[in-house]
């Protein structure tokens, strides 16, 4: 059987090229890192882990009605803005703002549902505005028991626990380019959600491996998160 290969698809994360060697799996029209080599995965997530999920859907809407649509599509959303929530189907609503959110899709449906919210936005009389963030915003995760103390030599908001609890959400700036950090983990992988402009994305990937280096961290797939 032929290895999957990113050239293989029309839609690539501005990471691929470093994904050399990876096992990929099928993410809807693109592809994402499954696993590298026979490493044990589920110890690194737990210890220090980076993934890149910039393939993964997301999107966004601005607008004063846009708590409204959303609400009418089953989403629960946070009661104030830089605070996020897990929606029961695993996808990530944020709440940038007043009227601002940033939906992430959930690995487990291949991100469909957010995909498919984008799909059926229609400009309308009602003030919710699309925002569309495939292509402005690469989606990294960071996992593990040293989350705080990685990001502590990139960023200069304090990501310990009791200041940044579960749910929170920063926009900031770390290794001097603009991120929005979102603490919302995985089952019981604590986790931290990090987006950043994709034209600055390969950067930042080696920011954080350098910054991880120090607690034994290492690029994973999803393998260990499904």
């Amino acid at each position: 059987m032929t290895s999957l290969t990113a050239e293989d698809f029309i839609e690539r994360s501005p990471l691929y090229p470093l994904h050399a060697g990876a096992r990929l799996a099928v993410l809807g029209n693109s592809a994402v890192v499954a696993r590298y080599g026979n490493q044990e995965e589920h110890a690194q997530l737990q210890r220090c882990a980076l993934i890149d999920l910039t393939n993964l859907p997301r999107v966004g809407f601005r607008g004063a009605q846009s708590a409204d649509y959303l609400r009418q599509r089953g989403y629960q959303l946070p009661g104030a803005p830089n605070q996020a929530l897990t929606q029961a189907d695993g996808c990530l609503v944020a709440r940038l703002s007043q009227t601002e959110y940033l939906l992430l899709g959930s690995l487990h449906d291949s991100g469909s549902r957010i995909a498919q919210e984008e799909r059926d936005w229609q400009f309308g009389e009602t003030a919710n505005y699309l925002l569309p963030r495939q292509d402005s915003h690469a989606w990294l995760l960071l996992t593990g028991a040293h989350i705080a103390e990685v990001m502590a030599k990139l960023c200069g908001v304090d990501l310990r626990a009791e200041a940044f609890p579960p749910g929170a959400v920063a926009q900031t700036s770390a290794a001097r380019i603009n991120v929005i950090l979102i603490n919302l983990a995985e089952g019981e992988l604590p986790c931290l959600q990090v987006l950043c402009d994709r034209a600055s994305a390969n950067y930042f990937w080696d920011a954080l491996l350098d910054a991880m280096a120090e607690f034994g961290g290492a690029v994973a797939g999803v393998d260990g998160l499904l």
